[in-house]
């Protein structure tokens, strides 16, 4: 895997994490389903801010749709998780 790949990638998928527990920890059951999405936007945003700040555009695709991809397997994972207790 390209180290550029891995250098601004993981980052992303670090803060997409620390924001689904954030959202596990901070917010009401009831609240789950709507900040959920809010992060997957938010991992999109700051996804292509991270990528376009960069002056390599070579590999610009793989690494975008690398960082959108983990990030919404982290919160679809995240997801299955509270969704329990969202309905308790």
């Amino acid at each position: 895997m390209n180290m550029l790949l891995l250098k601004t990638v993981v980052p992303i998928w670090l803060l997409t994490a620390v924001g689904a527990v954030l959202i596990a920890v901070a917010s009401a059951p009831s609240e789950y389903l709507l900040y959920l999405p809010v992060a997957l936007g938010s991992a999109t945003v700051v996804t292509l801010i991270a990528q376009l700040a960069l002056t390599r555009p070579e590999g610009f695709v793989d690494r975008v749709a690398a960082s959108i991809a983990g990030s919404f397997v982290i919160l679809a994972v995240t997801t299955l998780v509270l969704v329990p207790f969202t309905f308790a």
